[in-house]
């Protein structure tokens, strides 16, 4: 994989919006998968500028979702397809008709995540993907131990993760959902390319045992050595246990501008 070490998470979001929009202008209709919570929010940001200065036609852009909670009505405001549709959708100026994710409500949810992966497969796939990392180097839901072959499935939230989570719910983790709907890791892995943005010192370890690490499920991101395309953006303060950081800085800074990341 491809570790490019930035200065701060501005830098980066700058980045990884900059491949986006590269992959726009050639696959106008390019199926974008997203991931929630705070670390991708300066990549959407760094997009909408593009977007508001023309730099960029997200027109025909589709979106795919990489996890959902269970139970939770899709216009909750917690749901990911809100929070999706807040700080992706309406930014980027991308309607709910080109919005792809899991039903979280279904009542039948082995069949609803079966339903999704046939979904993402007859769209064409995903044309990059963005993730972010846990501290235990989960992407996702995959908590450690997930199958590095797994599909997308239904998982059961770990108390941590409730609690984590409990701030988005007015502090109330009895209306935290218990389980969620997530992209498998064999299912990411399918994406044509794959970019992981991590910030902050609180991801240097996962950082450094996903990249120089064995291939492990004791460690989902590791399964990202797997693939033909995969690009780890981190900030000086998540690179900060990598051991090869100075080849990485070298390898990026003496590659050909043309190929971008």
């Amino acid at each position: 994989m491809e570790v490019v070490i930035v200065p701060d998470a501005r830098a980066g979001g700058e980045l990884i919006a900059e491949a986006m929009a590269k992959l726009l202008r050639r696959k106008p209709d390019a199926l974008l998968g997203v991931a929630t919570g705070s670390t991708p929010l300066p990549v959407y940001e760094a997009l909408a500028a593009r977007v508001r200065s023309g730099a960029v036609d997200t027109s025909r852009a589709r979106i795919a979702q990489l996890d959902e909670y269970v139970g939770l009505p899709a216009e909750h405001p917690e749901s990911y397809r809100s929070v999706l549709r807040r700080e992706v959708l309406e930014p980027l100026g991308i309607g709910m008709d080109a919005f792809m994710g899991p039903d979280g409500t279904a009542e039948d949810v082995q069949g609803a995540c079966e339903a999704y992966d046939r979904a993402l497969a007859e769209a064409g796939g995903v044309d990059l993907q963005l993730l972010g990392i846990g501290t235990d180097g989960h992407i996702g839901f995959n908590e450690p131990c997930s199958s590095l072959a797994s599909r997308t499935r239904i998982k059961t939230l770990t108390e941590q993760t409730r609690v984590d989570n409990a701030r988005f719910f007015d502090g109330d983790i009895g209306q935290v959902p218990h389980h969620v709907i997530t992209q498998g890791i064999g299912t990411i892995l399918e994406a044509r390319h794959l970019v992981l943005l991590a910030t902050g010192e609180g991801k240097a370890d996962a950082v450094a045992a996903s990249v120089e690490g064995p291939v492990a499920a004791v460690c989902p991101a590791s399964a990202l050595q797997l693939h033909p395309h995969a690009t780890v953006v981190v900030d000086e303060a998540a690179a900060s246990k990598l051991k090869l950081a100075g080849y990485f800085r070298h390898a990026y800074a003496n590659k050909p501008a043309w190929q971008g990341i």
